[in-house]
């Protein structure tokens, strides 16, 4: 086995380290506090390199503990399995990091709004939207992203008919934009007592969270406020008081509601969130079409399109339909192993095989 080679040079932190002392002594500007939305950039910043730093330390760790394995093995000591773990962990992390580098979307970086929607089916589809749910949940827990369901509305007998949750973190909508569409579930009926196959579908729909860098102008006459009170599934999680919010733009018709808070105030805010990124949603999809128009080639991205399947009888595979990536250990991606398919669709859309989710922004206006 020959010796190992150095690779000390390859990760070299210390051009990071340095705009990370600049960015201190930005921030230790008494000054700055007076500004918010600057102060809250830098630090976004800070946030962003020190993460960086931290990967480029934890990819060195690995291959100098890869180098003292080989040098072990070298001399004669028994080390394939060990080497063999390193490197399988070595190459999950490299694929973390390339992953972020296809992360290149102008609001790849921001927290995202996610829904879920069932499609026809009643309880069948119902509880397959709750599955969905778990399964997102369980992603962004695996992720250490902070997740919070702003509105959800449980099913008649069982699963939810509607729900609404934000994932707090770093890249969250660029990873989430790959799951915007309609996903299929093939599967015994745990609801049928005939014990009959059936398919059940459910839409899933992601926007960027709305910031004061992205201005939203909303005219107070345009909108019109509810309160309501706030349903649940009995006992103390039920209001006694009209806490809930629902709020409607009247010249789109775009509604956003909330009733995770007690606090109607609180309620009022986030609703106010989510409408402000529907709205952004709403006009990015006008300058999405205009573009379709005068792109006819590029492929279409729609809110209907079925993107993924789920099959669980009389076979199990999950499959992609846009990047035909096929995954037989369904639980595990219903237990939120999504990576895989996030990385596939990141690299299709690099390649240009899917278009952009924010075309506008990316590509100027063609002339005539």
């Amino acid at each position: 086995m020959p010796a190992p080679t150095s690779c000390g040079a390859t990760f070299d932190p210390s051009p990071l380290r340095a705009q990370l002392a600049d960015l201190d002594k930005q921030l230790n500007k008494p000054d700055l506090w007076s500004q918010p939305e600057t102060a809250q950039q830098l630090l976004q910043q800070r946030k962003h390199l020190q993460r960086m730093v931290e990967t480029e330390q934890a990819l060195a760790r690995q291959l100098a503990d890869i180098a003292a394995l080989l040098e072990l093995g070298h001399e004669g000591e028994p080390v394939i399995p060990e080497l063999a773990a390193e490197l399988q962990q070595l190459r999950n992390h490299i694929e973390d990091v390339e992953t972020e580098t296809l992360l290149s979307g102008p609001q790849d970086h921001r927290n995202a709004l996610v829904t879920i929607h069932p499609g026809a089916g009643g309880t069948e589809s119902q509880d397959w939207a709750e599955v969905l749910l778990r399964m997102y949940l369980r992603w962004a827990e695996r992720k250490g992203f902070r997740t919070t369901i702003t509105d959800i509305q449980p099913g008649d007998e069982a699963g939810i008919k509607s729900v609404t949750f934000e994932v707090q973190g770093e890249n969250a909508v660029g990873l989430l934009l790959s799951e915007i569409g309609v996903h299929r579930l093939v599967r015994i009926s745990p609801f049928d007592a005939a014990a009959r196959r059936h398919t059940s579908f459910a839409s899933v729909f992601v926007t960027p969270e709305v910031d004061d860098q992205i201005k939203i102008d909303v005219r107070p006459d345009d909108l019109r406020i509810d309160t309501y009170r706030s349903s649940g599934h009995g006992g103390q999680h039920v209001n006694v008081t009209d806490s809930a919010v629902r709020i409607t733009h009247l010249p789109t018709g775009i509604v956003a509601q909330c009733q995770n808070e007690r606090s109607q105030h609180k309620n009022r805010d986030m609703a106010m969130k989510i409408l402000r990124s529907r709205l952004y949603q709403h006009e990015l999809e006008k300058r999405m079409e205009a573009a379709r128009k005068l792109e006819e080639s590029k492929a279409d991205i729609s809110f209907g399109s079925q993107i993924r399947s789920y099959v669980l009888h009389p076979y199990k595979l999950v499959k992609d339909h846009r990047t035909k990536l096929e995954k037989g250990d369904v639980d595990s991606v219903l237990d939120g192993a999504l990576d895989p398919f996030i990385r596939a669709y990141l690299i299709a859309r690099r390649d240009g095989q899917v278009p952009s989710p924010y075309p506008m922004e990316a590509t100027p206006e063609k002339k005539s």
